[in-house]
């Protein structure tokens, strides 16, 4: 890892076999580890140490791993990363709905799960600077822009023909690129509390935004639907 200064990475899993994996892996990489093996350990040391990230098992001995993620989110916006063995949509769409960042289903590939950190953490930085590219500043992934303050969308220089609603919905993703946003999350951020669950409006919108920023809409470049979950807008440029 060439930066100077090493992210620090809270590793909670029960599993010693897994724990250890992971910890030798991210040391590996360069990043200090902390571990804790149960969910009263894990939130004593968020609150000491304030980690960079939390790598994150649900089904802990003394706690449901739901419970950390509402905890820390009372508090700090520090990235949850769930790895759980749990796979069925209602429990992931649980947990990113309480605030967690991404979720990775175990068994899970080295590969994948150290792009999803460096991510989590790249997010991280650009966080506090989103507020401001929402108000006046841009957001580029490979030939595409957000432009937040002309409200607009171009590929490779052309200017996408948007539908007002179709800008939100893009906007809002760039401003979370790299996190899964749940379909109940971007109805809410968009229509408010009280806005129907129905996902059929986003999954129409989505359809007609595909067709018109991507080159092929049945092979995404920018926005990935999560079967089952929401969309997620590719990484972007830095």
């Amino acid at each position: 890892m060439s930066n100077m200064i090493r992210s620090k990475i809270l590793i909670v899993e029960d599993d010693s076999g897994i724990r250890t994996f992971l910890r030798a892996t991210l040391t590996a990489e360069g990043y200090d580890t902390i571990v804790a093996s149960g969910g009263t350990s894990a939130l004593e040391i968020v609150a000491s140490h304030c980690p960079d990230c939390i790598l994150l098992d649900l089904g802990l001995p003394d706690m449901d791993g739901n419970r950390i993620i509402s905890s820390v989110r009372q508090w700090s916006t520090m990235p949850i990363i769930v790895i759980s063995a749990r796979s069925m949509e209602p429990d992931k769409v649980q947990a990113l709905d309480l605030g967690a960042d991404d979720y990775i289903t175990k068994p899970f590939g080295t590969n994948e799960l150290l792009a999803r950190i460096r991510t989590a953490l790249r997010h991280r930085r650009t966080a506090s600077e989103n507020g401001e590219i929402a108000l006046r500043g841009s957001y580029h992934v490979g030939d595409m822009v957000i432009d937040y303050r002309k409200h607009q969308v171009r590929v490779a220089g052309e200017n996408i023909h948007l539908t007002p609603n179709e800008f939100r919905i893009v906007a809002l993703l760039g401003m979370h690129a790299g996190q899964v946003m749940t379909y109940r999350s971007i109805l809410r951020e968009l229509w408010g509390p009280s806005a129907s669950t129905d996902n059929k409006i986003l999954r129409v919108h989505m359809a007609s935004i595909r067709r018109k920023i991507e080159p092929n809409p049945n092979e995404p470049r920018y926005i990935f639907t999560e079967v089952g979950v929401g969309y997620r807008m590719a990484d972007g440029d830095d």
